[in-house]
């Protein structure tokens, strides 16, 4: 089969590979229907140093179950099922505690001989408490909706859900990526009526508004810092989600969170100490969030993408094959795309 590989920043290869097979009682083989190029793919296409054999990468997909080991109930060749970004049993002490991501006997895609997700086809391990069965044809419009489920959207959430987001609170969005956009439309269904977003952006910050936005800053640092506490009396939000994972961001989140507020962070760090300092203290800031466990999150968020309530497909603003895939993560490193499908 044919699978995207990265040799290092900027080279990103579509080549072919060994067919995936069950190698595990507890494994599935899944045919991709739709994948996707998420924002934090584009650090090691920034920055990765350059290798002799190249990573398998991608951790967003859908597909067809074609083969399921002898230990996989619940789960049948035919059936439609979306993973999450990271695979997991769903059974041990941190699964029950809706910790997947800390999962005693799981792991991530495209790593220890993993398949990644931006292929024709994955091996899932623990595939019966990966893997969740979507109840639509493969033919549905609803795809590429389903397809946020897998990361983006339950991302978003996990910032709003750590955050303590509510009808009561007041919300500072940093970032309009599609993180972003996702904790926009997250802190608006839990309830929020402000949602200031920030962002520089407009087509993306134009999205956000009609996910829930309610004021839009562009400005960046100081003068972004400025605008939010004008917009809210000097006092800030009580909750701010940090959608970026810079320290500039991080900072500005500080600056901008009113006193005994919530600062929550899902944008992967690309800083190695958080500036918070002893002013943070004396103001009773809190600082959560971090990887989103997002098999926690997808029977909660998958009703209202059935019903049509929601439409987190709206991040996508690209389609590629597996050959477009180089041109893809260019498009988005170059600010061409918001984020990037592909239809294998």
């Amino acid at each position: 089969m044919r699978a995207t590989l990265i040799y290092g920043a900027g080279d990103v290869r579509v080549e072919t590979v060994p067919d995936p097979a069950i190698q595990q009682a507890t494994d599935a083989v899944v045919r991709v229907l739709r994948g996707c190029i998420c924002g934090s793919d584009l650090w090691p296409y920034a920055s990765m140093p350059a290798v002799d054999h190249g990573n398998r990468i991608g951790h967003e997909f859908l597909g067809v179950v074609e083969d399921v080991g002898a230990d996989v109930s619940g789960l049948r060749a035919g059936d439609l099922v979306v993973a999450p970004f990271v695979w997991a049993d769903n059974t041990c002490d941190f699964c029950l505690e809706g910790l997947q991501t800390s999962c005693r006997h799981g792991g991530l895609w495209g790593r220890n001989g993993i398949d990644g997700g931006q292929g024709e086809a994955v091996r899932v391990p623990q595939a019966q408490g990966t893997l969740v069965k979507l109840p639509v044809g493969e033919d549905s419009a609803l795809l590429p909706s389903l397809l946020t489920l897998s990361d983006v959207y339950p991302t978003g959430h996990h910032c709003a859900v750590t955050a303590g987001v509510s009808a009561r609170t007041t919300v500072t969005v940093i970032g309009d990526g599609a993180v972003g956009l996702c904790a926009v439309l997250s802190a608006k269904r839990l309830g929020a009526e402000r949602i200031i977003l920030m962002g520089r952006h407009k087509d993306r910050t134009d999205l956000g508004v009609e996910f829930g936005a309610t004021d839009v800053v562009a400005e960046r640092g100081d003068g972004g810092v400025e605008k939010v506490l004008e917009l809210t009396g000097g006092d800030g939000t009580h909750t701010v989600l940090e959608c970026v994972g810079l320290k500039e961001a991080v900072v500005t989140a500080f600056a901008v969170v009113r006193a005994g507020g919530v600062v929550s962070r899902v944008g992967a760090p690309q800083y190695p100490e958080v500036p918070m300092d002893f002013g943070d203290f004396l103001r009773n800031i809190t600082l959560t969030g971090g990887v989103a466990p997002a098999r926690a999150y997808i029977e909660e968020l998958l009703p209202d993408i059935l019903e049509g309530t929601v439409d987190p497909s709206r991040v996508f603003d690209r389609t590629v094959d597996l050959d477009g895939v180089p041109d893809g993560y260019r498009a988005m490193a170059a600010r061409e795309a918001l984020k990037v499908i592909v239809a294998p």
